[in-house]
Protein backbone atom coordinates (compact mmCIF):
# COMPACT_ATOMS: atom_id res chain seq x y z
CA UNK A 1 0.00 0.00 0.00
CA UNK A 2 2.62 2.56 1.04
CA UNK A 3 4.58 2.07 -2.29
CA UNK A 4 1.46 2.50 -4.61
CA UNK A 5 1.09 5.70 -2.48
CA UNK A 6 4.84 6.41 -2.76
CA UNK A 7 5.25 6.28 -6.61
CA UNK A 8 1.39 7.96 -6.78
CA UNK A 9 3.31 10.96 -5.49
CA UNK A 10 6.04 10.65 -7.89
CA UNK A 11 3.62 10.19 -10.98
CA UNK A 12 1.87 13.39 -9.95
CA UNK A 13 4.95 15.39 -9.30
CA UNK A 14 6.05 14.29 -12.68
CA UNK A 15 3.10 15.65 -14.37
CA UNK A 16 2.83 18.74 -12.56
CA UNK A 17 6.22 19.81 -13.74
CA UNK A 18 5.82 18.80 -17.25
CA UNK A 19 2.82 20.77 -17.51
CA UNK A 20 4.96 23.80 -15.48
CA UNK A 21 7.57 23.48 -18.16
CA UNK A 22 4.90 23.54 -20.72
CA UNK A 23 5.43 19.89 -22.67
CA UNK A 24 1.61 19.27 -21.98
CA UNK A 25 0.40 22.41 -23.66
CA UNK A 26 -2.37 24.18 -21.63
CA UNK A 27 -6.19 23.58 -21.18
CA UNK A 28 -6.29 26.63 -23.89
CA UNK A 29 -4.89 24.71 -26.43
CA UNK A 30 -2.56 22.25 -27.99
CA UNK A 31 0.45 24.23 -28.53
CA UNK A 32 3.30 23.13 -26.01
CA UNK A 33 4.61 26.88 -24.50
CA UNK A 34 7.98 26.52 -26.06
CA UNK A 35 6.80 25.85 -29.29
CA UNK A 36 4.33 28.92 -29.12
CA UNK A 37 6.97 31.04 -28.41
CA UNK A 38 9.35 30.14 -30.86
CA UNK A 39 6.62 31.23 -33.66
CA UNK A 40 5.88 34.52 -31.64
CA UNK A 41 9.75 35.20 -31.67
CA UNK A 42 10.55 34.22 -35.18
CA UNK A 43 13.58 33.19 -32.71
CA UNK A 44 15.60 32.00 -35.93
CA UNK A 45 15.39 35.39 -37.76
CA UNK A 46 16.74 37.07 -34.56
CA UNK A 47 20.65 37.60 -33.55
CA UNK A 48 22.06 39.65 -30.92
CA UNK A 49 24.90 42.51 -31.57
CA UNK A 50 27.02 44.37 -29.63
CA UNK A 51 26.03 47.94 -27.62
CA UNK A 52 28.85 49.00 -29.80
CA UNK A 53 27.47 48.05 -33.04
CA UNK A 54 24.25 49.43 -31.92
CA UNK A 55 25.54 53.07 -31.64
CA UNK A 56 27.47 52.41 -35.16
CA UNK A 57 23.78 51.47 -37.00
CA UNK A 58 22.32 54.36 -35.18
CA UNK A 59 24.77 57.18 -36.40
CA UNK A 60 24.70 55.42 -39.62
CA UNK A 61 21.29 56.01 -39.55
CA UNK A 62 21.78 59.57 -38.29
CA UNK A 63 24.30 60.04 -41.06
CA UNK A 64 22.07 58.75 -44.18
CA UNK A 65 19.09 61.54 -43.09
CA UNK A 66 21.52 64.22 -42.79
CA UNK A 67 23.15 63.37 -46.20
CA UNK A 68 19.54 62.94 -48.03
CA UNK A 69 18.74 66.50 -45.90
CA UNK A 70 21.31 67.95 -47.45
CA UNK A 71 20.92 66.55 -50.98
CA UNK A 72 17.67 69.14 -51.36
CA UNK A 73 18.84 71.90 -53.94
CA UNK A 74 18.82 75.41 -52.17
CA UNK A 75 16.73 77.93 -53.41
CA UNK A 76 18.21 79.74 -56.55
CA UNK A 77 19.17 83.18 -55.66
CA UNK A 78 20.03 85.79 -58.10
CA UNK A 79 22.56 88.41 -56.76
CA UNK A 80 21.25 91.51 -58.67
CA UNK A 81 18.14 92.34 -60.61
CA UNK A 82 17.17 95.50 -62.67
CA UNK A 83 14.25 96.38 -63.31
CA UNK A 84 13.38 99.93 -65.57
CA UNK A 85 12.78 102.34 -67.27
CA UNK A 86 10.16 104.49 -65.66
CA UNK A 87 9.48 108.05 -65.95
CA UNK A 88 9.09 109.66 -62.65
CA UNK A 89 5.01 109.22 -62.56
CA UNK A 90 5.38 105.26 -63.13
CA UNK A 91 8.35 104.91 -60.82
CA UNK A 92 6.44 106.71 -57.71
CA UNK A 93 3.62 104.30 -58.54
CA UNK A 94 5.76 101.36 -58.51
CA UNK A 95 8.11 102.26 -55.63
CA UNK A 96 4.45 102.57 -53.80
CA UNK A 97 3.93 98.99 -54.83
CA UNK A 98 7.33 97.54 -53.63
CA UNK A 99 6.67 98.80 -50.57
CA UNK A 100 4.72 95.89 -48.54
CA UNK A 101 7.89 93.68 -49.65
CA UNK A 102 10.07 95.29 -47.02
CA UNK A 103 12.69 95.10 -49.02
CA UNK A 104 14.96 97.44 -47.00
CA UNK A 105 18.97 97.82 -48.33
CA UNK A 106 18.14 95.07 -51.31
CA UNK A 107 16.05 97.80 -52.67
CA UNK A 108 17.64 100.97 -55.08
CA UNK A 109 16.89 103.26 -57.63
CA UNK A 110 18.66 105.35 -59.75
CA UNK A 111 18.74 107.10 -63.07
CA UNK A 112 19.39 105.95 -66.27
CA UNK A 113 21.95 107.01 -68.17
CA UNK A 114 21.15 109.67 -71.16
CA UNK A 115 22.95 109.58 -74.90
CA UNK A 116 25.18 112.49 -74.72
CA UNK A 117 28.44 112.96 -73.31
CA UNK A 118 28.99 114.88 -70.21
CA UNK A 119 32.28 114.66 -68.93
CA UNK A 120 35.04 111.75 -69.15
CA UNK A 121 36.10 109.69 -65.77
CA UNK A 122 39.87 108.26 -65.37
CA UNK A 123 39.00 105.56 -62.89
CA UNK A 124 39.81 102.11 -61.14
CA UNK A 125 37.54 99.01 -62.51
CA UNK A 126 35.37 97.84 -59.67
CA UNK A 127 37.00 96.25 -57.02
CA UNK A 128 34.20 93.73 -56.10
CA UNK A 129 33.41 94.91 -52.96
CA UNK A 130 34.23 97.42 -49.83
CA UNK A 131 36.91 95.64 -48.97
CA UNK A 132 38.77 95.04 -52.43
CA UNK A 133 38.46 98.85 -52.88
CA UNK A 134 39.80 99.62 -49.99
CA UNK A 135 42.58 97.43 -50.72
CA UNK A 136 43.00 98.64 -53.86
CA UNK A 137 42.98 102.66 -51.87
CA UNK A 138 45.68 101.45 -49.64
CA UNK A 139 47.55 100.47 -53.10
CA UNK A 140 47.61 104.14 -54.30
CA UNK A 141 48.20 105.86 -51.30
CA UNK A 142 51.30 103.79 -50.96
CA UNK A 143 52.41 104.58 -54.80
CA UNK A 144 51.62 108.83 -53.39
CA UNK A 145 48.31 108.96 -55.18
CA UNK A 146 45.90 110.79 -52.62
CA UNK A 147 42.83 112.13 -54.94
CA UNK A 148 40.84 109.37 -55.23
CA UNK A 149 37.27 108.72 -54.36
CA UNK A 150 36.06 105.35 -53.88
CA UNK A 151 32.55 104.92 -55.86
CA UNK A 152 29.88 103.04 -53.48
CA UNK A 153 26.75 103.91 -55.20
CA UNK A 154 24.65 101.86 -57.22
CA UNK A 155 26.24 102.58 -60.64
CA UNK A 156 28.13 99.86 -62.82
CA UNK A 157 31.30 101.55 -61.50
CA UNK A 158 29.94 100.25 -58.31
CA UNK A 159 33.16 99.62 -55.48
CA UNK A 160 35.10 100.98 -58.76
CA UNK A 161 38.00 104.00 -57.86
CA UNK A 162 37.68 108.10 -59.54
CA UNK A 163 40.35 109.30 -60.21
CA UNK A 164 39.37 112.66 -61.21
CA UNK A 165 36.58 114.06 -63.61
CA UNK A 166 37.53 115.79 -66.62
CA UNK A 167 35.10 118.15 -69.30
CA UNK A 168 37.41 117.14 -72.08
CA UNK A 169 38.72 113.83 -73.65
CA UNK A 170 41.97 114.95 -73.52
CA UNK A 171 42.57 116.23 -69.74
CA UNK A 172 41.59 112.63 -68.63
CA UNK A 173 44.04 111.52 -70.96
CA UNK A 174 46.88 113.63 -69.12
CA UNK A 175 45.57 112.67 -65.97
CA UNK A 176 46.33 109.09 -67.16
CA UNK A 177 49.94 109.50 -68.06
CA UNK A 178 50.29 111.35 -65.05
CA UNK A 179 49.33 108.42 -62.87
CA UNK A 180 51.00 106.07 -64.69
CA UNK A 181 54.23 107.68 -64.64
CA UNK A 182 53.80 107.23 -61.08
CA UNK A 183 52.91 103.50 -61.34
CA UNK A 184 49.24 103.16 -61.79
CA UNK A 185 48.84 100.39 -64.20
CA UNK A 186 45.09 99.61 -64.44
CA UNK A 187 43.62 102.95 -64.93
CA UNK A 188 41.51 103.86 -67.61
CA UNK A 189 39.53 106.60 -69.32
CA UNK A 190 35.78 106.52 -70.33
CA UNK A 191 32.87 109.12 -70.80
CA UNK A 192 29.95 109.81 -68.69
CA UNK A 193 26.80 110.38 -69.86
CA UNK A 194 24.47 112.21 -68.82
CA UNK A 195 21.56 111.44 -66.51
CA UNK A 196 17.90 111.09 -68.36
CA UNK A 197 14.80 111.02 -67.04
CA UNK A 198 14.22 108.03 -67.18
CA UNK A 199 14.67 105.48 -63.62
CA UNK A 200 15.00 101.94 -62.83
CA UNK A 201 15.43 99.70 -59.60
CA UNK A 202 17.84 97.42 -58.99
CA UNK A 203 17.43 94.46 -56.28
CA UNK A 204 19.59 92.97 -54.28
CA UNK A 205 19.32 88.36 -53.63
CA UNK A 206 16.19 88.33 -55.26
CA UNK A 207 15.19 84.20 -54.34
CA UNK A 208 12.64 82.89 -56.60
CA UNK A 209 9.67 83.75 -54.19
CA UNK A 210 10.68 87.62 -54.85
CA UNK A 211 11.49 87.57 -58.65
CA UNK A 212 7.98 86.28 -59.13
CA UNK A 213 5.98 88.82 -57.07
CA UNK A 214 8.68 91.40 -58.53
CA UNK A 215 7.63 90.16 -61.99
CA UNK A 216 4.15 90.19 -61.19
CA UNK A 217 4.29 93.90 -60.43
CA UNK A 218 6.25 94.49 -63.55
CA UNK A 219 3.82 93.02 -65.65
CA UNK A 220 1.50 96.11 -65.03
CA UNK A 221 3.89 98.84 -67.04
CA UNK A 222 4.27 97.99 -71.00
CA UNK A 223 7.56 99.59 -71.31
CA UNK A 224 9.69 98.16 -67.92
CA UNK A 225 11.92 95.38 -68.90
CA UNK A 226 13.92 93.47 -66.02
CA UNK A 227 17.56 91.99 -66.69
CA UNK A 228 20.52 90.50 -64.87
CA UNK A 229 22.93 93.59 -63.40
CA UNK A 230 26.22 93.42 -61.07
Amino acid sequence: MLKFIFWSLVAINAALFAYGKGYLGHFSGNEREPERMLNQLNAGKLAIISAEKANDASAATAAAASAAAAAKPAPEVQACVEIGSFVLADARRFETQLAPLNLGDRQSRHNLPGNEVSSYIVYMPPQGSKEGADKKAAELRALGVTNYFIMNDNSPLRWGISLGVFKTEGAAQNQLAALMKQGVRTARVAPRMSGSKLLAFQFRDVDTELKAKLEQLRAGYPNAQSHACK
